[in-house]
């Protein structure tokens, strides 16, 4: 693996092929940080900010294709909302049973933190806090934490890597960003797969999002399926994150939980 040297506020870092990059730790605890990919041919497509509405469709595209993706879960869905609503929380029904559903498929989950704020703002204490809330939810719902965890916009710091290798997670960003999330149409989108394919780089890791505003209509019903089709085409094996890596996805594995009256956000 190529050794990248990344300065502390550094959101992510871009390479168009090869094996996956790494941040290796200057500090005993801190975490592991990962760009991209290890083996050839091998595409991780990764989505951001459910469970949502989508998020079993997008499950079965990839499984009814064979492959595998990976969702960075957040605790709170809508999370610009001053209050929750109905459907904004991981512990609602329809998230609960989405996000029992992926796994069961076996599609990866990951962290992407409880309410999505810029962890380089924050204390450890609070960072702490924003990933041991998502741990513990995923705990009760599917009796396992992730080892996989992205920070909301990719950006990280010193504390941000520290903390989270106290809680045993691996820091994953990407190296190919579909654009969903910057206002790109379904056609920029497609455009843009199409171009990384057309690079014939060696494999890459894939930046989705389940809940932007063109994405809702636009990437599950077309983006997706055009994409997992011409990955397809080409050669490509879609993995999880933690194949991708070459880690495990999951550590405390153990028996889901009942819900409780602690089941709320």
């Amino acid at each position: 693996m190529h050794l990248i040297v990344v300065l502390s506020f550094l959101a992510s870092a871009f390479v168009d092929a090869g094996a996956a990059l790494t941040l290796h730790s200057r500090a005993g605890s801190a975490a592991t940080v990962y760009t991209g990919c290890k083996d050839p041919k091998t595409v991780a497509v990764t989505f951001d900010d459910g469970p949502y509405q989508w998020t079993k469709t997008i499950s079965d595209i990839f499984t009814n294709a064979g492959g595998h993706c990976t969702f960075f879960m957040i605790g709170l869905t809508d999370y610009g909302r001053m209050t929750v609503a109905s459907g904004d929380c991981i512990y609602d029904s329809p998230q609960v049973a989405s996000v029992k559903y992926v796994y069961s498929k076996g599609h990866q989950i990951g962290s992407h933190t409880w309410s999505h704020p810029d962890l380089t703002t924050l204390s450890a204490s609070q960072i702490r806090l924003e990933i041991s809330k998502v741990d513990d939810a995923l705990q009760n719902i599917i009796g396992a934490k992730p080892t996989c965890f992205r920070p909301p916009y990719g950006y990280y710091n010193d504390l941000v890597r520290s903390v989270a290798g106290e809680t045993g997670k691996h820091i994953i960003i990407w190296d190919f960003d579909s654009g969903d999330s910057t206002g790109s149409s379904a056609t920029a989108s497609e455009k843009a797969y199409d171009n990384q394919i057309a690079k014939h780089v060696n494999n890459f890791l894939a930046l989705n999002h389940e809940t932007e505003g063109h994405t809702d209509c636009v990437s599950v019903n077309q983006v997706m399926p055009y994409a997992v089709n011409a990955l397809k085409k080409a050669g490509y094996k879609m993995i999880t994150v933690a194949e991708c890596i070459g880690v495990t996805p999951y550590y405390n594995v153990g028996t889901p939980g009942n819900r409780t009256a602690a089941w709320h956000c």
